[in-house]
């Protein structure tokens, strides 16, 4: 069986101060980026996580064959929306990507490298361990345990896992600075790279 997908799409985008995921990248938003992304993995599935403005959201991705969850308490934190997202994969699926909308820099190759590795394995980057990452079917009950803030990264501390590079992982988007950084970068449209392969913050 194949893996599924979960993209978490839930945050306010407070500290940026407008919403991080239809921000627009060579004419896409980060949010229809991330959703294509996880569809090129040949996932049997992909769930979004919304919370902020998700009647926005779920328009922006009406065209797409993905299941949409809205998380109303995305509030409290960022494991509210990983048990939401979980819940809606089948307990059958051998493993699940999970990746987010503003990590503007990680490519369709990137998850593919990740999922060549055997699960659990995780991103790292800057000497941060986290997303994206692909979580194991046998992670299932620990990760609908987790509360607040906690996320993939509180998952992987003190476990054995394996690791891949994925220096594109680093920019993420909060800040105007950040956004500053996105619009510097290029307009060029991100390229997806042919499978070649099959590891938060």
């Amino acid at each position: 069986r194949a893996h599924w997908c979960v993209v978490l799409a839930a945050g306010g985008s407070r500290r940026l101060g407008r919403p991080k995921q239809f921000v627009q990248r060579a004419g896409v938003s980060l949010l229809r980026a991330a959703v294509l992304r996880a569809l090129q993995t040949r996932a049997a599935g992909v769930v979004v996580v919304t919370g902020a403005h998700a009647a926005r959201a779920a328009a922006e991705l009406h065209d797409l064959r993905v299941t949409v969850v809205r998380n109303r308490r995305w509030r409290d934190g960022l494991a509210s929306s990983l048990r939401a997202g979980l819940r809606r994969v089948p307990a059958f699926a051998p493993s699940v990507v999970v990746t987010t909308v503003d990590q503007w820099q990680v490519t369709a190759s990137d998850l593919a490298r990740l999922l060549h590795v055997r699960a659990p394995v995780a991103a790292t980057y800057r000497g941060v361990t986290g997303i994206p990452a692909v979580l194991p079917r046998a992670w299932r009950a620990r990760v609908l345990s987790l509360q607040g803030d906690a996320g993939a990264k509180l998952l992987f501390a003190g476990t054995r896992h394996r690791t891949v590079d994925v220096p594109g992982a680093a920019p993420d988007l909060d800040t105007r600075a950040d956004l500053a950084l996105l619009r510097s970068a290029g307009t060029r449209r991100p390229r997806a790279s042919r499978r070649r392969d099959r590891s938060t913050r």
